[in-house]
């Protein structure tokens, strides 16, 4: 495969197919924290972080009331959001914890602190923040040699307290 795309693409926004609406708008804006920025009346909206259109869309086209999708079938595994630092990630962390949403999972991947849940409809949410590319682990050849070693959450928490 030779084709490449440009350096500067970026992952412009996901669109979840959602049971409820308002729901989802509550988890993703006050909860996560992302503002509305357009409505479809009861059928789809749109949110984002600062001015940008959209970088989360939800609608109820072919969903709404229905259950989860299953575990085991094929689609989205999780969206993931950077967050531009550990105060931000943390901060936003404390919000999801003090909405009862359980945490999957939590790990510093050598290149990135994560934390892993689920949103109201059982889609995978993973909030994270790089760690300084200059630090991040190679391989003898340069390649990145990404690990999978537990997170310590209460320390994220308390320096994200610490900086409000």
């Amino acid at each position: 495969m030779s084709a490449k795309v440009p350096a500067e693409t970026r992952v412009g926004h996901i669109h979840l197919k959602v049971s409820d609406l308002e729901r989802a708008i509550h988890f993703y804006g006050d909860v996560l924290g992302f503002s509305l920025t357009q409505r479809y009346g009861d059928q789809a909206a749109f949110l984002a972080a600062g001015d940008y259109h959209h970088h989360i869309g939800l609608n109820t086209w072919h969903s709404k009331d229905a259950g989860p999708a299953l575990e085991r079938a094929p689609g989205l595994y999780h969206s993931a959001f950077l967050f531009p630092d550990r105060a931000s990630l943390g901060a936003a962390l404390q919000r999801v914890l003090d909405h009862g949403t359980p945490l999957d999972g939590a790990a510093d991947h050598g290149v990135s602190e994560a934390v892993y849940f689920r949103d109201p409809d059982g889609n995978g949410v993973e909030l994270y923040c790089d760690h300084d590319a200059k630090d991040w682990p190679r391989n003898a050849d340069g390649t990145l040699a990404m690990v999978n070693v537990p997170l310590d959450v209460p320390t994220l928490l308390a320096e994200a307290l610490s900086t409000q």
